[in-house]
Order: structure tokens, then C-alpha cells, then sequence
């Protein structure tokens, strides 16, 4: 199978510091609409996931209320990359730590999924529980340290320093 056979599927959960219909949180709620159309119009963008909303802060993950989750799928880390780390979301990663807990274990992974599969939450649980017990593999991996979609050698990537996760 060919690389474009495969695209990246990401998951990031969050700990919130305070119920999303709080003061403290208005930036990022505000946020979310814009932030989220940015994506859908990013070169290499593919799908993510959502609910009536057009979000996915109702979505449960890890049976947790206090855990938001972000699932979406790139055509490749280049992609992901390029949109994570400019514009408005940039602004926003660099004001996590005003509404979300800072936690010693990863809340974000990737892995490849066959091109045209959309991962459910389920999934997405599984391979950052995988991520935690075993670090970086090609089963669930970090930009940090990536794999092809084949999981031959892992590549190691530049991460804006601050901005990324520390597996």
C-alpha cells in the first residue's frame, strides 16, 4: 500500500479548569467556531469529528465531563503541522494552560488510518492508552517522534518549543 493510502488521524483531550459556560472559558468557547472553520479550510484537511454543535465539547471521552476531546483526520503530519502551529490556533495552544489543567500523562496521539476511515472516540481512547503504557510506536505515536505510514523508522520532528506535546 502507498503512503496516500493513509491519512492521520490526531486525537488531543483536554482537562478543563472550569465549566465551559464560565467566564474563565469565554475566550476559548469564543474561540472555537473560528478556530474549528480554520481547519476545515486548511490545506490537507480531511474530517473531524463534531456534534450538533459543530464542536466536540459534548462528546464524552474517557467517561470524564471534565475531558473535552479534539479527533481529526490530515492527509499527513506536514499538514497537521502547518495548521497547528499558525494563526488562531497558534494564539490559542499558546493559552491552554488559562483554561485546561496541565497533566504528566500524553492527552495527544496519532496514527495513520486507512484513507476515507473516520476513528470513533473509542478508538481514539485505546491508542492513547497505548501511547501512555509504551511511548511512541507506530500503532500511537507524537509529532515528536512519528512513524510512516508503514511504521518502519520513526522520524523525528520540530516541534515550536513550548508548543508541543513532551512524549
Amino acid at each position: 500500500m502507498t503512503a496516500a493510502a493513509f491519512e492521520l488521524a490526531q486525537v488531543n483531550i483536554g482537562r478543563l479548569k472550569a465549566p465551559l459556560d464560565s467566564p474563565q472559558l469565554k475566550d476559548f468557547v469564543d474561540a472555537l467556531d473560528p478556530v474549528n472553520a480554520d481547519a476545515d479550510a486548511a490545506e490537507g484537511f480531511v474530517w473531524r469529528l463534531q456534534d450538533d454543535s459543530g464542536d466536540a465539547t459534548e462528546v464524552p471521552v474517557f467517561g470524564d465531563s471534565w475531558l473535552i476531546i479534539n479527533m481529526s483526520v490530515w492527509r499527513d503530519t506536514d499538514a497537521l503541522t502547518a495548521y497547528m502551529y499558525q494563526g488562531r490556533h497558534r494564539e490559542m495552544l499558546a493559552r491552554r494552560r488559562e483554561w485546561f489543567e496541565r497533566v504528566q500523562e500524553a492527552m495527544v496521539t496519532l496514527w495513520w488510518v486507512p484513507a476515507g476511515h473516520r476513528p470513533t472516540v473509542a478508538e481514539a481512547e485505546s491508542r492513547l492508552l497505548h501511547l501512555r503504557t509504551h511511548g511512541p510506536t507506530p500503532y500511537a505515536f507524537t509529532l515528536r517522534t512519528s512513524f510512516p505510514p508503514q511504521g518502519a523508522t520513526p522520524l523525528i520532528g520540530e516541534v515550536p518549543e513550548g508548543l508541543g506535546c513532551s512524549v
